[in-house]
């Protein structure tokens, strides 16, 4: 990580997880308890001054045009890659955590079709892809394995976890080859470029205000969480559960694995507590299931804040309840490359690539909704790729690289 999020990462270090960790941890509740995890100001995760900085960036003007929003970016310090330019198509190799969720499912298929254009263009030969498949110590061994091979011009790398990774990245900044990181951060700031959306305090700061002021104090809200020890994840419930806290909403979390079964059950057993109001995810997998506890148990509606996910928007639409659909941005995917487009050709790159992260509301709810018609559930409205080759088809068939 770097700037926006290093400081935060830091601090939780010491309670960073496995990725396969699932209902019961430290830092979150057991899905059999009622117990509460450490959460908001009190978080090891959570840090004002990145708290503050995300709250100012979500009004931040950006650099670049709106149309190509992968491109663009909030001005601040560059990288110089002058180094690097270079007139031969360069080998990509790209360190994966995985594809073992449909946001990630959506971004693979969009990278892969931008891959295709930069193919053709002569930017890049060919993208080495190693999946981790969610290990931790896969992908260390898939980064070392790239670094001993020595035939990568440049690394791409979506870490798995954050402090577990941190070395593995610093290995192969040493290389002396560029090392685009993006989408989950590392503990250090050797990366060419660190690219993702705001992040996880924009995200929590977005959905928590919004329930609360759909809300009553003293109302009840069910967050569902799907694992511990990734950055923008701890960070989206450090900052909602400040702002609960803040504004007298009760709120209990449950690691879920997005798991549909799993979420059902979690709500199922809290509205036999009493009366639920509102539903706040750190991620929309899974968000069609916590709404079908409440219709088998003859409830009203929730307050809900979902994803861009289509699953959660044609549901929203459906049910007429009130809601929000938070956006990690998943046409992130795309800008790794194009970050390699413009290191080839000797141009500088944001240092920290911070790139535009708009929630959809509802008034924006049925355009999201016309313009990706056709698209599978799993499917996320902003992918950003309509204007790669074989757009709609390549999304709507699903066919995994």
């Amino acid at each position: 990580m770097r700037r926006t999020q290093l400081k935060g990462v830091l601090a939780g270090a010491a309670v960073l997880a496995v990725l396969t960790a699932c209902s019961t941890d430290d830092s979150g509740s057991d899905p059999d308890t009622d117990s509460p995890s450490a959460g908001g100001s009190d978080s090891e995760w959570f840090v004002q001054a990145d708290f503050d900085q995300q709250r100012e960036q979500m009004d931040a003007t950006f650099e670049g045009d709106p149309k190509q929003p992968y491109l663009q970016y909030i001005d601040g310090p560059m990288t110089d890659t002058a180094q690097w330019k270079t007139d031969q198509p360069m080998k990509a190799c790209f360190a994966n955590a995985s594809i073992s969720n449909p946001w990630r499912q959506t971004g693979w298929i969009t990278m892969n079709q931008q891959l295709k254009v930069l193919q053709e263009s002569g930017v890049i030969s060919t993208m080495e892809t190693r999946d981790a498949g969610d290990d931790d110590n896969k992908q260390i061994a898939d980064i070392d394995y790239f670094i001993s091979e020595g035939n990568c011009d440049a690394f791409i790398i979506s870490p798995n976890s954050t402090a577990a990774l941190t070395p593995a990245v610093e290995r192969a900044c040493e290389t002396g080859k560029p090392v685009v990181v993006f989408d989950r951060g590392v503990e250090t700031d050797c990366a060419t470029t660190f690219i993702h959306p705001i992040g996880g305090y924009a995200w929590g700061i977005a959905t928590a205000e919004f329930l609360a002021e759909n809300l009553e104090e003293g109302d009840r809200v069910v967050a569902l969480r799907i694992l511990p020890g990734v950055d923008v994840l701890e960070t989206r419930w450090a900052a909602a559960k400040k702002i609960f806290d803040e504004e007298g909403i009760e709120a209990v979390d449950y690691f879920t694995d997005a798991n549909p079964e799993k979420i059902k059950s979690i709500v199922t057993d809290e509205l036999t507590k009493g009366d639920v109001k509102g539903i706040w995810m750190d991620a929309g997998d899974g968000s069609v299931a916590a709404l079908e506890a409440f219709e088998d148990a003859g409830m009203d509606y929730p307050v809900m804040t979902g994803e861009d996910e289509m699953s959660f928007l044609r549901k929203w639409e459906e049910t007429g309840l009130t809601g929000l659909a938070p956006v990690y941005s998943n046409f992130q995917w795309r800008t790794p490359l194009l970050a390699l487009e413009r290191i080839a050709k000797g141009e500088q790159v944001p240092a920290e690539w911070v790139l535009p992260q708009e929630p959809i509301t509802e008034d924006e709810r049925a355009d999201y909704l016309e313009a990706n018609e056709g698209m599978p559930d799993g499917h996320y409205a902003k992918f950003g790729g309509e204007d790669l080759p074989g757009y709609p088809q390549v999304w709507q068939d699903r066919q995994i690289p």
